[in-house]
């Protein structure tokens, strides 16, 4: 079977000491750990770890030792968030949220993975993402955030109902 290739920005790394998205964040890194699936890393996302807590890089340092693959930063991927800022689809200033799509649609991951639901993780956004990449002849990407698509951790619920309860 396929081992799906999952791109994770930085959120989800950062989602590892929130008290909100711990259980799906470290659950989605030991999807990792269990080769459920592959992570995709950038040089977007070694950047802007630079800058984070110790214990956020030492988590990333931990994903680099399962031989993650890289979406390299390329003319195509430059191009194509370019192509998402002629469109408005974020302001300016957020220029590394469309690199991180550009980087995983380039590199035709499975799916992008954020806790960004204010530019990356959001219907009306993914929708615009999706129609600039078929426009620009690349596939629509699939974005989740790590609680979509973990198989492992406390964040695991109840089949009967998001709260165990059952629904008549």
């Amino acid at each position: 079977m396929k081992v799906q290739r999952v791109y994770v920005d930085t959120s989800v790394i950062g989602g590892c000491f929130d008290e909100e998205f711990a259980p799906w964040s470290n659950g989605l890194m030991e999807d990792f750990r269990r080769r459920i699936f592959k992570p995709v890393l950038s040089e977007i996302l070694a950047a802007e770890i630079l800058l984070a807590p110790e214990r956020v890089r030492a988590q990333h340092a931990a994903l680099l030792v399962l031989e993650p693959e890289f979406a390299e930063l390329t003319d195509a991927a430059q191009q194509l968030a370019a192509a998402y800022e002629v469109r408005r689809i974020l302001p300016e200033k957020f220029v590394n949220d469309a690199l991180h799509i550009a980087l995983a649609t380039v590199a035709e991951v499975d799916m992008l993975v954020s806790w960004n639901f204010k530019h990356i993780v959001r219907f009306d956004k993914i929708r615009l993402f999706n129609a600039v990449n078929r426009e620009q002849g690349y596939k629509s990407i699939e974005i989740y955030s790590p609680r979509e698509v973990t198989t492992s951790g406390e964040g695991d619920e109840d089949e009967s109902g998001e709260d165990g309860s059952t629904h008549s």
